[in-house]
């Protein structure tokens, strides 16, 4: 799987060259700092005054890093993908090289920062429903009026919370229909590989 770099991110790359070989391992380190702990323009501007660069350009470079990095560790893409998607942008084989080290050496410490950072959702503890019907109301003596009541009871970091939800029958069987659907397309093999990658 190749990772497809948008002309932003591309611009943002080229300015990796322009940094020079020396500067390199700096913007790398930079953009592991971003990863871990979020952006600071202080050290940017600290290491342009260190290397003698435009403080855009060392922006530029670490924001594209970062970008690159992240994408490819949530992709898990294999070394020889990850080589194929930056050949594209025309560096040297030593940079080329140096950017295909530092994703080596980094992937797994990037999975589980944005494993850190991505959201804790609910989860499904139990389901309670009941049919209700209406036979009749003051204005209509006869009608049936079904409605489908469900408490929805979910874990929350270790907290439990229910939801109450009322629908009709044709709604339901509706959402069921969308719901096996959605089952189904998980079987085709183009899902079965994204599941895969994001795990």
């Amino acid at each position: 799987m190749l990772l497809v770099l948008s002309a932003e991110h591309r611009a943002h790359l080229g300015c990796l060259p322009q940094a020079g070989g020396a500067a390199f391992g700096e913007l790398g380190r930079l953009a592991l700092e971003q990863l871990r702990r979020g952006a600071a323009p202080r050290a940017c501007e600290t290491a342009a005054r260190k290397l003698n660069i435009g403080t855009d350009i060392i922006q530029h470079g670490v924001e594209g890093l970062v970008y690159l990095l992240t994408e490819s560790s949530k992709l898990m893409i294999s070394e020889v993908d990850f080589q194929d998607s930056i050949n594209v942008l025309g560096f040297s084989d030593e940079l080329n090289k140096s950017l295909l080290q530092l994703y080596l050496d980094n992937r797994k410490e990037i999975r589980s920062i944005l494993g850190e950072l991505a959201p804790r959702l609910p989860s499904y503890h139990s389901l309670e429903w009941r049919l209700d019907v209406q036979l009749a109301s003051r204005s209509l003596r006869q009608q049936i009026k079904p409605a489908v009541t469900m408490k929805l009871h979910l874990n929350q970091n270790e907290d439990q919370t229910a939801q109450v939800l009322q629908t009709d029958p044709a709604t339901l069987l509706h959402l069921i229909q969308q719901l096996e659907q959605a089952l189904g397309e998980m079987k085709m093999n183009h899902c079965r590989r994204i599941v895969r990658n994001m795990k």
